[in-house]
This record gives structure tokens, sequence and C-alpha cells, in this order.
């Protein structure tokens, strides 16, 4: 089993849809839901260019409407915030007719037979989903139509769906959708084919504000996140964990955590070594006691000798000066076009930057937590996962069980941005309750959270870019070297993959007649793991701050220049530049999601429209831009900043302006832009992970700092650019071109560059 990065996965095929009748012991099997009424089952499938069925995806998400009209609807995300649980059902409802106040959403266990890859990672669950969605509710529409027409005795075609109702459009006759059931179960199910998905503009709630159904439950404490999971006879276990890397418990002393009242049992976990792996828990010494308090208690008093192992001597800021002088040299090439030594060579102007980022922490409000039971040759788990499928199998490695001896049952995440789709904590749990015997819930703190991450790596970029005689940006070289995430799986590699440099490296989209993009061996020490936005984060820094930089160095307007180097309007693969490899296209067919110079264009104008740009700002104030293409989200950004004369600095505005395709809930775009944009002032002005003697020196949020309410973005403001192409995600993409916006407003208000993060204008 491989749990697959965002950008790693196998490029899906055109998604379609099949729906069946299906029986009350396969909707039993659910979770205890309510039987009678019409039960359908939904299949996903992938095919061919030809339409022929290839691999199933997800073989029965369910769908049931009731004798008394309400819709239930089964969901299969995870959901941490972004909306999921509330945005896939309502694709389903709308294109149904249903009403909304009557549909509910009960999340999915883990279950690939059932559910497919239900990992939510990669902001790509709407454009996954989305259109077999509509035909699973199309095809319902159809069946409670056909059962309406029938008992009218009129033709199909006169009939349609409204609010729960089916309404005969000739004489106004309404049936409700719990008086038609028990007709529409003795009907054959539609196939796809016959039927016909509702033009766009007969959408209730697709495109407009839904709040989330989690909402009220959310808001008044009912909700249930991972560390509210409780079950009969619960211990509570915490671990003190080796902290570095590949390190393992040589020996340990128990007897002061034994004589803590509550302690139940101390045991040792037997950690991976190195490769530290995606998916197994660090080697560590566990303490089960009856509540939280006795645990950790306990845990302080272990005495425990470790092995610390290869990474032991590990400083990260060596590891950053040894990468700044890396990527000086010749390194090797991974896209070429034109002659980058011969641009140079004729240049009227080099501009040479080297451009840092630091590790990077998830700091999830919830740590991570969860609970098992092995009972019976079973296991039972209940977890805060954004990837069920990853954790089932991963627990079933390490108990030596079969999958299906397995259960995950998934609560709500508090937060996850990457960090809770590697199990290593669900897997903690599953071992120490069948060591124990006990129903154990793991429960990390936020130290543990810190110090024990799979880390965002640091980052260092080198970008050489040369301006001609004619004023026009004639070469652009860039060389980068980060650990790769890759490493965490194979500690024999010491380069980026494909995939990490295809977000914001290669896949430049700017019309320069030389390209250069080299990478470099960078070994890694930590457990490297993707963050939201994964490598956009620190290549869409180094690349949007260097082209504020040409602009400037051309005497050209940044917004004009961008504009002007994305070249004329057409669609781009960089597949004939890249080296013994195509454009990954965040595991898409670039067929289906074209590179589309004009849609970039487009969010460009529009942000430059609605932040006033080039507006007179008042002096130690100044606006940034920048623009990106991230998991096939168009996304042009400007922050608005004022530093005052101590170099405080203060953000009054953010706009957005984001082409996601057709915006399904844009209750949740915004959410996502807004939280989005406060997550990366964090990243850009306070937070900041360092290694010494191969151990995190941060502990908590004392030294791991996040944006407090009055440092935040004041405004922020979104504007979604209507759009009939192929829904995208909006989970990551608000993060990338924040940094650069920002420090390139810093510069207009200070007239200081930015080259490391987190920003510090003092320095």
């Amino acid at each position: 089993m491989k749990i697959l990065a965002p950008f790693q996965k196998k490029k899906n095929e055109n998604i379609s849809s099949e729906v069946f009748s299906a029986s009350r012991r396969d909707f039993l099997k659910v979770g205890g839901l309510l039987t009678g009424g019409l039960v359908l089952g939904v299949s996903f499938f992938s095919c061919n260019e030809k339409g022929k069925k290839i691999v199933t995806i997800a073989p029965n998400v369910y769908l049931q409407i009731g004798s008394d009209g309400k819709v239930t609807i089964v969901a299969h995300r995870s959901e941490m915030g972004q909306g999921i649980r509330t945005s896939l059902p309502l694709i389903v409802a709308d294109e149904l007719g249903a009403d909304w106040k009557n549909v509910r959403i009960v999340q999915a266990e883990g279950d690939e037979k059932k559910y497919g890859n239900q990992n939510t990672d990669g902001s790509f669950s709407i454009r996954q989903f989305y259109k077999p969605m509509r035909e699973a509710g199309a095809i319902a529409r159809l069946l409670l139509i056909r059962a309406a027409a029938q008992q009218w005795k009129v033709p199909a075609e006169e009939c349609d769906t409204e609010k729960g109702q089916v309404i005969h459009r000739n004489s106004g006759k309404k049936l409700e959708f719990g008086d038609l059931v028990e007709a529409a179960k003795s009907l054959p199910v539609p196939a796809v084919s016959e039927i016909k998905l509702k033009d766009n503009s007969r959408f209730n709630m697709i495109g407009k504000e839904t709040p989330i159904v989690d909402l009220h439950d959310i808001v008044s404490g009912k909700a249930v996140f991972g560390i509210d999971a409780v079950t009969d006879g619960m211990k509570i276990a915490v671990v003190k964990r080796c902290p570095v890397v590949g390190g393992a418990v040589k020996s340990f002393d128990d007897t002061k955590a034994r004589a803590i009242p509550g302690v139940i049992k101390v045991i040792a976990i037997k950690g991976p070594g190195l490769p530290a792996t995606l998916r197994k828990p660090l080697s560590g010494v566990a303490v089960i006691a009856e509540n939280t308090w006795a645990a950790i208690k306990a845990r302080d008093l272990l005495e425990v000798e470790w092995d610390l192992g290869p990474n032991a001597g590990y400083d990260s800021a060596k590891q950053i000066e040894e990468l700044k002088q890396e990527v000086t040299k010749n390194g090797t090439v991974r896209r070429k076009r034109g002659n980058f030594l011969a641009a140079k060579a004729a240049a009227k102007k080099v501009i040479d930057h080297t451009y840092v980022a630091p590790y990077l922490a998830h700091a999830t409000l919830e740590p991570p937590t969860a609970l098992a039971v092995v009972k019976n040759g079973n296991c039972e788990v209940w977890a805060c996962t954004q990837n069920p499928q990853g954790a089932r199998e991963a627990v079933a490695e390490a108990l030596g069980f079969q999958a299906d001896k397995v259960r995950v049952n998934i609560t709500l995440l508090g937060g996850a941005f990457g960090r809770k789709s590697k199990p290593d904590f669900i897997v903690e749990a599953a071992l120490l309750a069948k060591e124990s015997g006990l129903p154990v819930k793991v429960q990390w703190t936020r130290e543990d959270d810190i110090h024990h991450d799979y880390f965002h790596a640091l980052s260092v970029q080198r970008i050489v870019a040369t301006i001609d005689n004619q004023n026009k940006l004639s070469g652009w070289d860039h060389h980068i070297a980060y650990p790769s995430i890759s490493a965490t799986e194979d500690n024999a590699v010491v380069q980026p993959s494909d995939g990490e440099l295809g977000l914001g490296a290669t896949d430049f989209p700017y019309d320069v007649p030389a390209i250069n993009v080299e990478t470099h061996d960078a070994k890694a020490h930590l457990r490297i793991g993707w963050l939201r936005s994964v490598r956009n984060i620190p290549q869409a820094f180094a690349v949007a701050t260097m082209l504020d930089e040409v602009a400037e160095a051309r005497g050209v307007d940044p917004v004009a220049n961008a504009l002007e180097l994305l070249g004329e309007d057409r669609n781009i693969t960089f597949n004939e530049e890249l080296v013994k490899t195509t454009y990954p296209n965040y595991g898409e067919d670039i067929a289906n999601y074209p590179w589309e110079i004009a849609r970039m264009k487009e969010v460009i104008r529009r942000v430059a429209k609605e932040s006033g740009w080039g507006k007179e700002m008042p002096k130690g104030s100044g606006l940034g831009f920048a623009v990106h293409r991230s998991f096939l989200t168009y996304v042009a950004c400007v922050v608005e900043v004022q530093v005052d004369a101590n170099n405080k600095i203060t953000i009054p505005n953010v706009y957005y302006a984001v082409d996601c395709g057709l915006p399904v809930n844009v209750d949740r775009i915004r959410s996502q832009f807004e939280g989005g944009a406060q997550f990366s002032a964090s990243l850009a002005l306070k937070s900041m992970i360092t290694v010494k003697n191969g151990q995190v020196e941060q502990n908590n949020f004392d030294g791991y700092q996040i944006i407090r309410m009055p440092e935040s973005p004041g405004q922020i403001h979104v504007h979604i650019v209507e759009s009939a192409a192929k829904p995208t995600g909006v989970g990551e993409p608000p993060v990338p071109p924040f940094t650069p916006a920002l420090c390139n407003a810093i510069y207009k208000a200070t007239g200081k560059r930015i080259y490391t993060l987190p920003i510090d204008i003092n320095a």
C-alpha cells in the first residue's frame, strides 16, 4: 500500500455513473439508516475515449427517497471545513429537484469496495465527482417522473421535478416524492444514455450560496470531531516519540510513570527506522491511562534512552546555507527552451536572486487523534482522517489483518491541510488497542503535533532573469533544491519529483525565448509531506516576486508585464520542453483540463479592476500583485499593505479573482479564499520550523507562530469569474499567489525586497 500525494494521483479518465436498485440489506450496511422507500446505489466508473467502462471508481454511494419525502444522501468524502459534505450532495439534490430542507447527509465509512477512492486531498473532489453526481440525480429524477407519468397517464416529457415534487406542466398536477417511491421501485432504473441533464440556468443551488450542513452542530458544540469520539471502556494513550526521525528506543524505565494513579499500561512502539514512510508511526513509548491528565503526567516521568540514528546531527540552518551554494552550480535539467546562456551573454541586464523558505508545520486546530477497538480478530477505528482507505490498509498491515477486518469511521476534521491523510496516528491507536486488549484513544498534544509532523520541506530556489536590448524578458533560469516528499518513502531520493516541479516551476507559462529549469540534490532528514497547495508555496513565491522585479527593471507596470509575457491566447502543455516526462496537470488529462492563457489573463484583468490597481497610495502603503494557476484553478491576487515607522505590517485589504470553472457552492468558495488568505498570512509573516541536532526547536504556538486577529487581513474580497468550464478545486489555490503579492506590496510600501520567509523587514 502506498499513499500518493495529491499531484501523484493516477490520471482520471472520463468519470461516469450508473444507478441501480439497492437492497434493504445493502442500505443497512451503510450505517443503520432508516429503510423503506426508494433506495438507489450509485456506481461511479471510469471510461476510455470510446466510452467503454474500464475501471470502477466507487461502486456504492447511496441515495434514499423515503415515503415521507425525505432524501438521504451518503457523503463519501471527509469534511474538514471545506464543505464537501454539503457541496457534493447538493449537486445530486439540485439535479434531482429535491427540497434541500428535506435532504439528510450521512457520512460513509472508509471502504474502498463500497466507495472507491475517498482520499480527500488535492482539491479534486468536486472536479472528479461533479458530472457523475449530476447523472445520479438525473437518473433518480427520471425514475420519479416516469412513475408520476404512468399514474397521470401523460408523457414523461411533460413532467419535471421541483422542491421535492413531480409536476405536470400542462395541468399543474403535483405529486410529492414520497407518494411516488413505491411505484418508482417497481420500474427499471434508467441508463445514463436515457437522461438529459438540466440546463445550468435551471439550477437552484449549484452556483449559489448554500451554508454547510454541519454549521449548526459545529457552532453549538454538537459536532463530533476526532477528539470527541468515545466508546465504552475507552482509555487514553499518549506517546513519547523519538525526537529524531529514524531513531529508536534503546531502553526505558517506566517505574516512576507506573506510580501515577490511573496508569494502566506502558507499551513500546517499534518505529520503521528509515525510510520513515507515510503510513507508519515513529518509534516511541506509550502510556495508557484512565484519563488524559494521568497519561501525560506519566509520560513526563518516562526515562527513555534513545538511539537517535543517522539524523542526530542534522541542522536545518546549515542545510539552507549548503543549498544556497548548491543552486549556483549546474544541476539536472528538467525543462529547456532555447539557449539561456546565449540570452544571458547578450543581455542588457541580468537579475539574480535566491529565495529561501523554511520548514512548515500543518498545526491544525485539532491535533491528530484516533480511537481504536481490536476484538475477535476485527479492528474498528474512529478518526479524523482525510484518507480512510489509506488508514484502513495501514492498520490492516500493522495488525496483520485482512483489510475487510478493519472498519474506519470518519469523524469531522478540525482542520487538516494534508496532515490527516497520513495514518500514523491511527496506526498507533490500533497497535496499542491490540497490545493492551483495551479500547484506546491516542491523543496528540500540540507539542507532539509540532515536533512530529510530516513537514512541508524547506526550499532554496535561485532565479536568473535576463532583459535584452529591446527591453524584453529574454531568459529565465530557475534552479531548485528541496527535500522531496518521495524521500519519506525512499531514502535514495534527493531530487524533486516531476509532480512537485509541476506545481509552479516547470509549468512556467510565460512566453520567454529561453527557459531553463534545473534541480539539485537535497537530502531529507525529517518526515516530509504535503501541505495545502504543496510546492506551489515556495515556487510561486520565487517566480512571482522575481516577475515583479523584472517588471520594475523593464519600467513596466507589474499587471501589464504579466499580460504581455503571457503572450497570445492559446492552450499550452509544456510537454515538448520537459525532459523525459509529460506535464502531470494535477492528475488530469490536459485535453480535458487545458492550460488556458486566456483564462489566466481574465483573472488578472478582473483583480486589477476590483482592487483599483494603479491608484495613488499613501506613503508607507502599497499594492502588490501575483497570479498563479494551481489545481487547475486560475487565481490572481492583489494585497494592500501599510507599514508604519516601526516596520509593523498591516494588511487592510486582499483582493482575489478566481476562475474555478462553474462555481458549485459560492458560499464555500468564498470561505476557502477567506481562510486561504489567513492561512497564507501566517505562513508568510510568522511560521517557521527550525531543526538543531535532528530535533525540532519549536514546541507550541509560542514558537511556531500563527497570526492573531489584529494581524489578520482586514477585508478579503473574493471575485468569482463566471464560467461554464468544468468545475475545479478551490481548497488550495488561494494560497500560492498570496505571499508573493504581499512581498511585492511590501516593496512598494518600503522599497525593501523580500527573498526569505517568513518576512522580516528588519533583517
